[in-house]
């Protein structure tokens, strides 16, 4: 199938599952993952309608962000952030999801150019408790936000998690979208959950998702 038509298939899922949990489709965004696909795969989707896109990789997305500076794309760095790399991501990402240390927050937010909108950051929780994967355990994830959102050129939006796949996937995208509520009770002005993916993006919708990272449904297995 060709990029544009499995753009097109993903937009209409997220469509009816916005349907399917009595939500608004236009209050669920796409955020198309590249990662690993070429330059042409990202501009061809692009010419499809697609606008952001997500890398996992730093060197990999700050190589087609050079590659396709024509484009007007807004670039998302969903993979692990080390702090001694905050420098390039600061410059030329739009989005990182992955933030999970207040020093590579602060170093984000005093390398982010002033010339530029604030960075947007999402802080990633580790919700399946998997020793493998990056990211605060539900108990930090407040004390962090806080700190976050009161540091210059940098706009905390909210929180990013990859939950353990199989049947107890919808049980965890609820406790993030109540992690993400009890933020805004808090008084943080929070507007992103970003959750769900190729697989389950219908289950984080019915959550409450607000922006699905879809990369394998769009350009294919990797």
């Amino acid at each position: 199938m060709a990029i544009s038509d499995s753009l097109q298939v993903t937009k209409t899922r997220i469509t009816a599952a916005c349907v399917a949990a009595g939500r608004a489709p236009d209050s669920v965004s796409l955020l198309v993952v590249s990662k690993t696909f070429p330059g042409s795969a990202v501009r061809e989707a692009f010419a499809a309608g697609a606008r952001a896109f997500g890398e996992n990789y730093v060197q990999e997305g700050l190589a087609k962000a050079q590659e396709l500076a024509d484009l007007p794309i807004e670039w998302h760095l969903i993979g692990p952030l080390q702090s001694n790399k905050t420098r390039p991501v600061a410059e030329a990402f739009a989005w990182v999801h992955s933030v999970d240390r207040l020093k590579v927050a602060q170093r984000l937010s005093e390398q982010r150019p002033a010339e530029m909108p604030p960075l947007n950051i999402c802080l990633q929780v580790n919700i399946s408790g998997e020793a493998s994967k990056s990211g605060l355990l539900p108990a930090e994830v407040a004390a962090l936000a806080h700190q976050v959102a009161a540091l210059p050129r940098v706009t905390l939006r909210g929180l990013m998690a990859v939950p353990e796949p199989g049947p107890g996937a919808l049980a965890q995208h609820r406790v993030m979208a109540a992690l993400f509520e009890a933020l805004k009770a808090e008084g943080l002005a929070l507007d992103t959950l970003s959750l769900g993916m190729s697989a389950d993006l219908e289950d984080a919708i019915q959550a409450g998702s607000t922006m699905v990272r879809v990369g394998s449904a769009i350009f294919g297995a990797r």
